[in-house]
Parts: structure tokens; C-alpha cells; sequence
């Protein structure tokens, strides 16, 4: 039998906190994970739970079901938290693992997002709703993960794979090696005046910009996509991320002002 006390061993290290995951999905996640540890159930299993879920969901918007799909947004989001507790808690990582939720997770997000563009009678809407979700996440993944890397730290990159997990991963690349480099080559661009400088580079890549992308999070978007579902009004959810879309922008200029400071510091610094 699993402790409870030992569910601290299952976190998952991250820069930013994402503080709907870590105040409520979390926590109700905590319980499953600690029934699927005893039952031996494998983390893989419960990935396709969570899919499962929500694909469900999904078909209950497209049907006009818009509470029961809310519902089974959040219960598809504890397990999500709950599969990779699962994992490390267990000792049961895998890159298959890795590469199965994030597949799922994307079909997921996919399949709301058709859903969303039959109930509202606009293939633009859903298409929209889609590709800025999917920048999204990914511009929330590549923060920290830049974030990560200018400081010799080890990011949560994706590993190598074989097999079905290989297969997986090029699907994986094909949705968000773009989205990758688009911004590997802003950064680099943005930082060409830094050079080497390890001050500059670093007050770039601030903290405060990796929480703030943090709680823009699946969980997070997926509990407001839940919100407008309840609310009756299913397509408000793509004006929240339209929003989430221009926020980048303000958090882009800041950082590009605490470059232009550092630099200017160091300039001070040494006449």
C-alpha cells in the first residue's frame, strides 16, 4: 500500500507553478493515484482513461450536452494530473508514456475544438480555437524550457524513442517541432546584442514570465473552457485565448526591456 506521504515523490519539478493544478487538480488527483498504485494499475491505462474522458466530453458538446461536457472536462483534467503522478510515483515512466499523453492530449484538444465548430455551425471558429491552443501550450512549454536550458538546467524535453513510441514521436514533431523553432529562432534573434553575457541572457529569461505562461496551462484552459461551457456560451472560450495570444505580446516587450536594462548596466559597468 502506498502512503500518502509519499505522494510527494510523484511531483513533477517545474519553473513556474500552475496554481489550478496545484490547489485543486492536484489534490484531487491525489486519492486515484493512490487506488491506481494499489491496484497495480499501469500509467499508461490511465492516459487513455483520461483520453477517453475526453473524447466524451467532446461528443457531449457536438450533441449540445454543454454541463455534462464541462463535468467531464475537469474529471478528464484530474486524470490527467493523476497518470504522471502515477508514473513517477511507481517508478513506471516511460518514454511511451511521455509520448502517449501528449498524443492524446493533442487528439483531445482536437476533437473539443471539432466539437466546438459543430455546435456553432463555424469550421473558422474551431480552426482558430485549435492552432491557438496549440501555440499556446507550446510557447508555455518552450518558455520554461529555454528557461531551463540558459541555466544548465535539465528541461522536461521529450526523449528518445523506439517502436510504437517512435511512431509517436514523429507525430509528436510533426504538430510541435514548429512551434519549437519558430521560437528558438525569436529568442536567438532577440538575444543577438547579449552575446555570451550570462547576466543579460538570464534577465531575459525571467521567472516571472514562466509563471505567468504557466497558468495558462492545460489545466487551467481546459477549467475555462469548462466555465463558458456551464455558462451556455462554448465559443467565449476562444475569446479567452485570443486574449491569452495577446498577453504574449506585453510579456515579449517586457522581457526585451529587461535585456535592453541589463545591457545597459553592463555598459555602465565597464566604460
Amino acid at each position: 500500500m502506498v502512503g500518502a506521504g509519499t505522494l510527494a515523490r510523484s511531483r513533477k519539478r517545474r519553473q513556474g507553478k500552475e496554481i489550478l493544478c496545484e490547489y485543486l487538480f492536484r489534490p484531487l488527483a491525489h486519492p486515484l493515484v493512490l487506488a491506481f498504485a494499489w491496484l497495480r494499475i499501469p500509467p499508461p491505462a490511465v492516459v487513455l482513461l483520461a483520453a477517453s474522458v475526453g473524447f466524451v466530453a467532446a461528443l457531449g458538446l457536438a450533441r449540445g450536452d454543454l454541463l455534462a461536457a464541462a463535468i467531464l472536462l475537469q474529471l478528464k483534467t484530474v486524470l490527467d494530473n493523476a497518470d504522471g503522478q502515477l508514473a513517477r510515483l511507481t517508478g513506471r515512466v516511460s518514454v511511451l508514456g511521455r509520448y502517449l499523453d501528449a498524443e492524446s492530449d493533442l487528439l483531445v484538444d482536437a476533437a473539443l475544438c471539432a466539437a466546438l465548430a459543430w455546435f456553432t455551425g463555424s469550421v473558422p471558429l474551431g480552426l482558430v480555437t485549435f492552432v491557438a491552443l496549440t501555440f499556446v501550450l507550446g510557447v508555455n512549454f518552450n518558455v520554461e524550457r529555454l528557461y531551463r536550458r540558459e541555466r544548465g538546467e535539465s528541461a522536461n524535453a521529450m526523449p528518445a524513442a523506439a517502436g510504437f513510441a517512435q511512431l509517436l514521436a514523429r507525430l509528436y514533431g510533426i504538430v510541435y517541432d514548429p512551434v519549437d523553432r519558430l521560437l528558438d529562432w525569436f529568442v536567438a534573434w532577440r538575444l543577438r546584442s547579449a552575446g555570451s553575457n550570462p547576466t543579460a541572457r538570464r534577465a531575459y529569461h525571467d521567472s516571472a514570465t514562466v509563471t505567468v505562461l504557466a497558468n495558462l496551462g492545460l489545466s487551467t484552459q481546459l477549467a475555462v473552457f469548462g466555465l463558458c461551457l456551464a455558462g451556455g456560451r462554448p465559443e467565449a472560450y476562444t475569446l479567452f485565448l485570443l486574449a491569452c495570444l495577446a498577453l504574449l505580446v506585453p510579456l515579449a516587450l517586457r522581457r526585451d526591456i529587461r535585456l535592453s536594462r541589463a545591457l545597459a548596466q553592463r555598459l555602465a559597468a565597464d566604460p
